[in-house]
């Protein structure tokens, strides 16, 4: 992802300003860009709900891409939960490690996420920028989905592995794009059971 650094002279209570600064102009983003689209959504229109300079943006962020990229780590960074992961893998914790594959796709989507998949997905399409960034997530959701299932059932081949988590990425996906307020508990079932069906097929129980 990429992330505009802050100088290396900057102080501790700088970055946090920077930081405070730089979340505003993103979360205000967010919500502009799921309401209005990312055509329609200009600096100005986030400076203005923001609080934050024209300007300022632009020395945070060189375009509106390097919102988005900030957007999507943000959002991978709650998705992923891969500290979770690795605690999880460190302690050989499999339960711990079924539980992180059920919480990646059942993770509360808000409003503003469902809404803000499809723009980014049809913005993707055109802009080569944003598909860069869609792509890094994919990426990196098929290699921790990888990692998790190998810990799981370590003596799966490569194969098998990788049609699981494909499936996996499947049912994160439209679980984002899904228009979902709540976790039903008809969903939270079926999740469940299709993890433990995708465990027991690769270790062939």
């Amino acid at each position: 992802m990429h992330n505009v650094g802050m100088p290396e002279t900057a102080g501790p209570a700088e970055t946090n300003r920077a930081a405070i600064r730089r979340n505003k102009v993103v979360e205000s983003a967010r919500t502009l860009f799921a309401e209005h689209g990312f055509h329609s959504t200009g600096i100005a229109q986030i400076a203005t709900t923001s609080g934050i300079k024209v300007g300022q943006i632009y020395r945070d962020f060189a375009c509106k891409e390097d919102i988005v990229a900030a957007i999507a780590e943000q959002n991978m960074a709650v998705l992923l939960d891969e500290d979770g992961l690795r605690q999880a893998i460190d302690r050989g914790d499999l339960a711990g490690v079924r539980t992180w594959m059920i919480d990646l796709i059942l993770r509360k989507t808000t409003q503003d996420d469902a809404s803000l998949m499809p723009e980014l997905l049809a913005e993707s399409a055109r802009n080569e920028r944003i598909n860069a960034i869609m792509l890094q997530c994919d990426a990196r959701i098929r290699q921790n989905t990888v990692l998790a299932l190998c810990q799981a059932v370590p003596d799966a081949s490569d194969e098998r592995v990788a049609i699981a988590a494909d499936l996996m990425m499947m049912g994160v996906c439209c679980r984002r794009i899904a228009l979902v307020q709540d976790d039903p508990a008809q969903m939270d079932s079926g999740i469940r059971l299709f993890i433990d069906q995708q465990i027991a097929s690769l270790s062939g129980t």
